[in-house]
């Protein structure tokens, strides 16, 4: 038996809502730096302040400012005593707050004179001036890139907390491309995936791959059109339930949402193009509720060029940013060569006709 889609299709922000009810972030687990990057931040460790005392920033004499005064290569000022050689990281000694270069300073012998004016910190590092006492790492919330990594290195930190949802993907046969985009895609935001092939196209099959013991999230990748072989979406309903099936999402009309238990599913469908669409529309809200992160950074520009939209279907446009303005690659379906020039995305409403020509446009970035 095949599914069909219904007559009526599903608003997407009615499918949204009923795949987000009851979802709850998951706890928070302490990763190495390398595992962390890409995940959300959550509850960061405080950091100590970096350098911990002031320290050289390049190599040099070690002197006192106050002692300078008037010193220049037409008036040396004699030292009463040695200056103190420093090299780029070593603590300053005590009492002293500037770094001459060499030929600033003459020696010769127990002798030495000074042939320039310092000022306080020059050459001089302060303590907490890279990392000031009881920072975090990184913002609870925002997910941890390379100068997040760089803080908690440079202070010593092994590990971080953050957020990392565990993603189940389900692959159903001849879907392996688009599986292995979204698997990809996840990772790129801090998801901890595992793939996993059905035996067949069938129902039974299906429904043995549909395991959700040791997920956050269960994707489905394939099998939930109206074809013979079709049978996601019924081997979804025989082990969980089918949330709503056929949205009114332009591409990704054969979506579907649904749950396994307290788990959200999510059954995108074959095609590259309308899978992406449903990544963007239901499965990206989903991830930012399960990590806790917040609201993604939107970028207004003007349109280049109108959108136009049928009212009654969500349709996702993709754009690039092009002369200070976003310029349409596609609306309705996507040709892989929009995908990969995109730069971001613009959900249209169900309800909108659309947008005229250098209307300014909130796009959310494809690449942050």
């Amino acid at each position: 038996m095949t599914q069909r889609l219904p007559p009526c299709l599903t608003p997407i922000d009615t499918a949204l809502a009923a795949l987000l009810r009851s979802v709850d972030p998951v706890t928070p687990v302490a990763l190495p730096l390398t595992e962390a990057a890409g995940c959300i931040s959550a509850g960061m460790p405080l950091l100590p302040a970096y350098p911990s005392r002031d320290i050289a920033v390049v190599d040099g004499w070690a002197l006192r400012a106050s002692d300078l005064v008037g010193a220049s290569s037409y008036s040396p000022l004699p030292l009463t005593e040695l200056p103190a050689w420093v090299e780029a990281g070593d603590v300053m000694p005590v009492g002293y707050d500037c770094v001459l270069d060499a030929d600033a300073v003459e020696v010769s012998g127990p002798l030495a004179q000074v042939m320039a004016e310092g000022v306080p910190g020059q050459g001089v590092g302060r303590s907490g001036s890279d990392i000031a006492e009881s920072s975090p790492a990184a913002a609870a919330g925002y997910p941890v890139g390379a100068a997040a990594l760089l803080l908690a290195r440079v202070a010593g930190r092994e590990k971080l907390n953050v957020r990392r949802p565990r993603l189940r993907i389900v692959n159903v046969p001849d879907a392996t491309a688009t599986m292995e985009m979204i698997a990809e895609l996840a990772r790129a935001v801090g998801l901890d995936v595992s793939a996993h092939e059905a035996g067949a196209r069938d129902a039974t099959s299906i429904a043995e791959a549909l395991d959700v013991s040791a997920c956050d999230l269960l994707l489905t990748i394939g099998g939930s059109g109206i074809g013979r072989r079709d049978a996601v979406v019924t081997a979804l309903a025989q082990c969980g339930d089918v949330l709503a099936y056929g949205l009114a999402l332009q591409p990704g009309r054969t979506a579907a949402v649904g749950r396994l238990g307290k788990v959200p599913v999510v059954v995108l469908p074959g095609s590259p193009g309308r899978a992406f669409a449903a990544w963007l529309a239901l499965v990206l809200p989903l991830i930012d509720k399960l990590s806790m992160r917040q609201p993604r950074r939107t970028v207004t520009l003007p349109l280049a060029r109108k959108i136009a939209s049928n009212v009654g279907i969500a349709e996702i446009a993709l754009l690039a940013w092009e002369h200070q303005a976003w310029t349409p690659l596609a609306v309705g379906e996507w040709p892989l060569q929009a995908i990969a020039r995109a730069d971001a995305w613009l959900l249209v409403s169900g309800s909108s006709e659309g947008f005229a020509a250098g209307m300014p446009i909130d796009a959310y970035l494809i690449r942050e």
